[in-house]
């Protein structure tokens, strides 16, 4: 027989993903941020990548919000929200370069993915093993972005 999430855990479930939602939410505009005002002699191709990502961002909010629905739950989808939810940090550049943008961007990959490792674990206490594997997929693009990165950096 399949167990039902409570009310409870539905909620708990939700309250995680929203966390989830604002952070992404922050990185996508983080991302859009550096596409529109890198600078340099790497321009082009990176001004490329960063389309690439928030592109792929775009479509991750999208399902983290419909994943919040699917609890019954109102996804949170206003600024002060997100703003308030998320723990990626927003800061003014004194350099607009590839090396600054990706080293910030890596950063928060690599904090979405600390955050996706712990929830795993909580969601997985439920037994929701359908948000679950859905989170362990995002974790690997997460971790993936974060290695393309992170080897630009070297």
């Amino acid at each position: 027989m399949v167990q039902m999430l409570t009310k409870e855990q539905k909620n708990k479930v939700a309250e995680l993903l929203s966390h989830l939602l604002a952070d992404e939410t922050i990185l996508y505009l983080k991302t859009r941020n550096a596409h529109w005002n890198v600078e340099g002699p790497d321009f082009k191709t990176i001004h490329v990548y960063f389309e690439e990502l928030y592109n792929e961002l775009q479509l991750v909010i999208d399902e983290v919000a419909e994943k919040i629905r699917t609890k019954d739950y109102y996804a949170p989808a206003t600024m002060s929200e997100y703003l308030e939810l998320t723990q990626l940090k927003e800061q003014r550049k004194e350099k607009y370069d590839s090396m600054t943008f990706i080293a910030e961007l890596l950063k928060d990959h690599e904090t979405i993915c600390d955050f996706l490792n712990k929830t795993v674990v909580e969601i997985e206490s439920y037994k929701d093993v359908a948000t679950s594997d859905y989170l362990v997929g995002l974790l690997e693009q997460h971790q993936k972005t974060a290695w393309m990165l992170r080897s630009h950096l070297k």
